[in-house]
């Protein structure tokens, strides 16, 4: 393929849930460079608020290779079901984009989502005595970390505190 015999990046397609494979195998092959952006955000669980960490683009990552030289040997990497293409064209991707998607990760390649709360917002209670039951933020104590919230409690409207890790947000309503 013309052009291609200089060292460029290239979408590849991994398996389901195997980036992290795909990406092990990558760095075994001298001259591959790879990146994988994974994002980390926090979900209601049986057991309370969970951290997960996720391939940003599920079953993609980022190579830098040259595809006239290595095409074949990261494509059969573990984890690698080959290489996004566009009928027989297989198109680098422009440095400036893999620059563009960095610069909103950390040093890791990490983007962290975290909750952002207001008042007024129904939130679910995800620890403790009132675990399970939905409140609504009045206030924000974000120097101690803690949220004042209105819920019903015995048929009756309470005000309590709690820390801010002990509430989900609920996104069905709003």
């Amino acid at each position: 393929m013309e052009g291609l015999d200089t060292t460029q990046w290239f979408c590849l397609r991994t398996q389901l849930k195997r980036e992290r494979v795909a990406t092990a195998h990558l760095e075994l092959i001298e001259g591959v460079d790879y990146f994988c952006p994974q994002v980390r955000f926090q979900r209601l669980t049986q057991r309370g608020k969970v951290w997960f960490t996720e391939a940003m683009f599920p079953s993609y990552l980022f190579a830098k290779f040259n595809w006239k030289d290595q095409s074949r040997i990261v494509q059969a990497a573990s984890g690698i079901t080959g290489a996004v293409h566009f009928g027989d064209q297989y198109l680098p991707i422009a440095d400036q984009v893999i620059t563009d998607i960095r610069a909103q990760l950390d040093e890791s390649d990490l983007k962290v989502f975290m909750e952002v709360l207001e008042p007024g917002d129904t939130v679910t209670i995800s620890e403790g005595s009132f675990m399970g039951m939905e409140a609504v933020v009045k206030v924000l104590l974000p120097a101690q970390e803690r949220v004042r919230l209105l819920l019903e409690f015995l048929g009756q409207p309470t005000e309590t505190e709690i820390a801010m890790s002990e509430v989900y947000k609920d996104t069905t309503s709003s």
